[in-house]
């Protein structure tokens, strides 16, 4: 008699991109990878000389992984995407 078992590990078919600050230049939802912190950046905040302008000054080097290329996503779905990619959220 032969059984059939499934596994129940989660299969993760994408990765999340991760980017420095500075290498940040598209709208989205982004995850300090070290603090969890959710940072959400829309178009607007990318445009040079325009307002508002975002600016991180540290003397660490802080990786970010993009959530989204949407920056209003919902605060659960941002957690779901970080549950899923083990990024600790702080939000």
């Amino acid at each position: 008699e032969s059984k059939n078992v499934a596994t129940m590990e989660p299969v993760r078919k994408t990765t999340l991109p991760e980017l420095s600050w500075e290498d940040i230049d598209e709208a989205g939802a982004y995850v300090e990878v070290g603090s969890g912190d959710l940072y959400r950046i829309p178009q607007e905040a990318l445009i040079r000389g325009s307002s508002p302008m975002i600016r991180k000054e540290s003397t660490g080097a802080s990786r970010f992984v993009r959530l989204s290329r949407n920056p209003f996503i919902t605060t659960l779905q941002a957690r779901l995407l970080c549950a899923e990619h083990n990024v600790e959220p702080n939000f």
